[in-house]
């Protein structure tokens, strides 16, 4: 029982401790608005090839409208349901000095 309640070291030292419930969460953040943005622009780029099919039935600038809003919606749930939720955890899962004591905790915390 003794070895599950002590905290485990990382391998980059004493000074990473802090500074990395800050630093996974942030670094995750940026990556994953960097892909969501791109699945955004993907979407642009297909509703821009398809501007004159879709715009026979509901116009030019219906056509427009709803690339913005698709392009803008993807993204919008991506980051609300994936990337916000995702952080939150992973900084919780630094902040928290003894989660559970599982083996997955005491494989993973230490590389990180």
């Amino acid at each position: 029982m003794e070895e599950n309640n002590k905290q485990l070291k990382s391998i980059w030292g004493k000074w990473w401790e802090p500074f990395r419930k800050w630093f996974y969460p942030s670094w995750l953040l940026y990556e994953t608005t960097i892909r969501f943005s791109d699945y955004a622009h993907s979407i642009h780029t297909y509703f821009i090839q398809q501007q004159d099919n879709i715009s026979s039935y509901i116009g030019e600038i219906g056509a427009q409208t709803l690339d913005v809003f698709c392009s803008i919606l993807t993204f919008a749930i991506c980051a609300a349901f994936l990337t916000l939720p995702a952080c939150f955890v992973l900084h919780k899962f630094f902040k928290t000095d003894n989660l559970t004591g599982t083996q997955f905790e005491n494989k993973m915390k230490p590389f990180f």
